[in-house]
Order: C-alpha cells, then structure tokens, then sequence
C-alpha cells in the first residue's frame, strides 16, 4: 500500500516534501541565516498571522534581508490555506513559515534575496486552546547565557541555546527550563515568553532582556490591558520567581502553560485559566 504523500508549499509552487529543494550550500544549512515563524491553525484560521507577518519582516529587516513583494498576510494566507487543504489537514494545525537567504557567498552573501518554505503539521485535534491539566515542573539552564542584542527578539535559524536547554530538561526530567540573559535574569524558557502573577498583577521580562518578542505574548498583554490587569515589563530576577503567586509560559502553539513547581515554591493557576478563556474567543471573531 502506497503512502500518502504530503505537500510543502516552497517559493509559492506546491511540492512534496521528499522532493529535494534545498542544495547543501543553502545558507540557512551552512549559517543559520534564515529566521522562522510557528503559527497555529484553528478551525481553518491561521492565528495572528498579521503579527507573525510583522515580526518576520522585522527580522528580515534587521538581518538586511529584500522583503518580497509577495509576502503580504493575503497572499500567505492563500498559500496556507491551500496548503492544509492540499494535505487534507481537517483538524488543528501547526503551520511553520521559514525565510532563508538564498544561496551563494560565504559569510558575506552574494545576494540579499531570499526563499521561503511554508510546512503544515496536523496537530491531531480541534477545539482551539487547551490549558494544562498539570502543571509544569521546571528548573534554570544555567551552562549558556543569551546575550543581549538587536538579534535576541528574533527567531533565527541559530536556536542552539534552545537545543541545548531541551536537551537538559529531557535528562533531568523536567517539562521546561528558564533562559537566563548575561545580567543572570531569567528572559525566556526553551519555547515561550514567561509572565509571573504577583497580587494580581503581570510581570514579563522587557524585550530588552533579550527574549523573543513572541506573538502571544503580545496577545497577553494586550488582553491584560483589556481587563484592566496590570502588566509590567521588567527585569526578571530569581527572587521575583520565589515570591511570585503564579508562573506561566506562552507561545502561539500551546498557548498557556501554568507551572506548579520551581525548586521549592508550588504555584496555584488563577490567571492562565482567565488568559486561555479570553484566547480562545480570537477563534470565533472574523
């Protein structure tokens, strides 16, 4: 019995995924010179995709890469959209958009013109944003420091701290880990923005921290804002983790994640409940 071919959607033409387009002197292979955005599927809707579209032309900007014309949220959206129908994807879905410089030259690149690769992943169920039953376990990375630059915020090819810190968590057996910046605050964990409850209010590392300047991490802040619930961008040190009332991580895949346990302090989930709700109501609005 013949599989089932899946289909990836490479500088606008529809192809399938065991069909080679990428040459090993592709520079996103050699140098991580490519950024990349994750952008959930709900019911047919891809999420925030006009802030995901933002950020990457940010980072094509910042990385001196030539925006193409045909990446306006209209026209990536018809790629997607073609794209889970092609696959036949009838549940949720993880939609991953990639830029790379295209190829030539060394460090110094021939050209600033890029391609882009659009992938979809059926997530294998619907009904949008789930908040975890059980709360995470989780620690500090501690071997790797982020630094602190204009390529922090970005999502580039170069996740080699994010690797290295998946990997310890699998061997410690923890369900996620705290990045730390070069001041020794925490900016980030391996996969999601980090927000902290404190008497009702939020607390969230500063983009100048060096944390990805992620989507919904945005979208939390904006819905605090909303509901008149204080949010604070500051620096995050290890004593405000202690005294913190509640500890949850975001990002546009899994939406909210609480945390039940850092080191010794056990955490309650009040207000990720709320955020999850209020998330969830995006899907119904056109």
């Amino acid at each position: 019995m013949a599989l089932k071919d899946t289909y990836c959607n490479y500088n606008g033409h529809l192809i399938s995924i065991y069909e080679p387009v990428i040459s090993f002197a592709n520079r996103a292979f050699r140098y991580g010179d490519s950024l990349f955005e994750t952008v959930r599927i709900i019911n047919s809707k891809a999420m925030f995709l006009a802030d995901h579209l933002r950020r990457i032309k940010i980072g094509m900007t910042v990385l001196r890469m030539n925006i193409p014309p045909s990446f306006s949220a209209e026209n990536i959206l018809k790629l997607v959209n073609e794209l889970i129908e092609k696959n036949e994807i009838h549940n949720d879905a993880r939609c991953r958009l990639t830029v790379f410089r295209n190829e030539g030259g060394f460090y110094t690149p021939h050209s600033n013109d890029v391609s882009f690769l659009i992938e979809t992943e059926d997530l294998g169920f619907k009904g949008g944003y789930i908040l975890n039953e059980t709360g995470y376990t989780v620690d500090v990375f501690h071997d790797i420091k982020k630094h602190k630059n204009k390529l922090s915020n970005l999502k580039t090819g170069n996740a080699l701290i994010y690797v290295l810190a998946g990997i310890y968590k699998k061997d410690i057996k923890l369900d996620d880990c705290f990045i730390i910046n070069e001041d020794g605050n925490v900016c980030e964990s391996i996969s999601s923005n980090v927000f902290i409850v404190k008497n009702g209010a939020l607390y969230t590392p500063a983009l100048t921290e060096g944390c990805i300047e992620g989507v919904l991490r945005k979208q939390v802040i904006d819905i605090a804002k909303q509901n008149r619930i204080l949010c604070y961008e500051i620096s995050l040190a290890f004593n405000t983790l202690m005294n913190a009332d509640e500890i949850f991580l975001t990002n546009t895949i899994q939406g909210v994640r609480w945390i039940e346990k850092y080191k010794t302090k056990i955490y309650q989930s009040k207000l990720a409940a709320f955020f999850t709700e209020k998330l969830n109501e995006y899907i119904t609005l056109d």
